[in-house]
């Protein structure tokens, strides 16, 4: 088994085994205590956790803010913890998936009955209680279990190693690509969060196939032991801290060259001209009571789902990113519109997927209607909130 979080808190006594026997007392869940020192096993779904308290003598986990990203006020919290619990599963399986979201919900329980701040051991990541909470509770995100790394290594307009940490504990390799530039960096995280979400759920391309992206372009996979022999100008000792083996990006002909896979996913990045965004608020607001009208009578067995888009800000270390996010209406309150997030922002993980958010109306920048998953083009849509109009 593989030591994949520990939970450091500030509560230097351990609860009781018998108030955790009885917070995971459920039918879907066996609670084994351990004989002699402190810690238990939760079995569930075909999965197993061990829990173990570590020992004093092994210190608090070390967490460098250059390498580990999380709050100030979780590294704090980690400074000042008094005692450390250790997570341990056997990555991997067919649903690689499984033990680690069942570790994440045994994390969550003890959480209630000792608060502190968990450290990803694997993806160099600090969650707070919030923050697991939301993981075990929202659509999946794969920015929530990895932690992208880019390292210069050359000289030149291409000189970035952008690779991931954190793929270990669904017992996959971690991914890499070379030869990137700063302009590089926001359209390879996607790719490659997307190519991590395929391993993490078992999914991944076969090794030294051409593949294609869900944008189109090809792709080759290949180990790094192989694909790292053909990588010119760069020192041997590059790679000092990141010994383990890597799934590497290449062309289809092996090079690694991959301006040519990136540059759709370039365009996810381009920004909407803020002429074109204003001219979407004006249309979506003119449509909006019929919208909204025809929302509040659809019936309960209608294949209608009514998206709206709106402006979310993001803080992209620091920064201040305005993206337009759409959530699926659930609900209509005084003057705003209740839904859940379709999509999460691109730059943080500040607004997940699947998350309940309100939106002001006044804030609704575009409008949409899908029939059994097919979004209606715009004369359909119009022939539809036409019928709301009074005769």
């Amino acid at each position: 088994m593989k030591e994949v979080y520990v939970l450091a808190t500030e509560q230097s006594v351990p609860p009781s085994l018998d108030a955790l026997r009885a917070a995971f007392a459920t039918d879907e869940v066996e609670f084994v205590p351990h004989e002699g020192d402190w810690g238990f096993t939760v079995r569930a779904d075909g999965s197993e956790v061990k829990v173990v308290l570590k020992p004093l003598s092994d210190g608090r986990p070390r967490v460098p803010q250059e390498l580990f990203s999380g709050s100030p006020e979780a590294f704090a919290r980690v400074e000042k913890s008094q005692a450390c619990y250790a997570f341990l599963l056997e990555p991997g399986g067919a649903q690689p998936t499984l033990p680690v979201f069942e570790a994440l919900w045994t994390v969550r329980t003890l959480m209630e009955q000792a608060p502190g701040v968990l450290v990803d051991m694997t993806a160099f990541k600090l969650h707070e209680p919030e923050d697991v909470a939301e993981i075990t509770e929202l659509d999946f995100d794969i920015r929530d279990h990895v932690h992208l790394h880019a390292i210069e290594l050359a000289e030149g307009d291409t000189p970035l190693w952008v690779h991931s940490h954190g793929m270990e504990k669904f017992g996959a390799r971690d991914v890499e690509i070379f030869h990137l530039g700063e302009g590089d960096l926001l359209a390879a995280e996607s790719f490659l969060h997307e190519l991590c979400t395929d391993l993490a759920f078992a999914q991944g391309p076969a090794l030294r196939s051409e593949v294609a992206t869900s944008e189109g372009q090809s792709f080759t996979l290949v180990p790094s032991e192989e694909a790292r022999a053909n990588l010119l100008g760069v020192p041997l000792d590059a790679f000092e801290g990141h010994e383990g083996l890597f799934l590497t990006v290449v062309s289809p002909l092996g090079r690694h060259n991959t301006a040519e896979l990136l540059s759709t996913y370039r365009e996810r990045f381009a920004k909407e001209p803020a002429e074109q965004t204003q001219a979407m608020h004006e249309e979506a607001q003119a449509l909006l009571p019929a919208f909204l009208a025809r929302f509040q009578r659809k019936g309960l067995m209608e294949p209608l789902t009514f998206l709206v888009r709106a402006p979310f800000e993001t803080h992209p270390e620091g920064d201040v990113v305005v993206e337009n996010l759409w959530l699926e209406a659930v609900t209509r309150d005084e003057g705003s519109v209740v839904g859940r997030l379709v999509d999460g922002a691109v730059h943080t993980t500040e607004w997940r997927k699947g998350a309940h958010v309100e939106v002001e109306e006044k804030q609704i920048n575009a409008l949409a209607i899908a029939r059994e998953g097919r979004p209606l083009n715009e004369s359909e849509l119009r022939a539809l909130l036409t019928a709301e109009r009074p005769m």
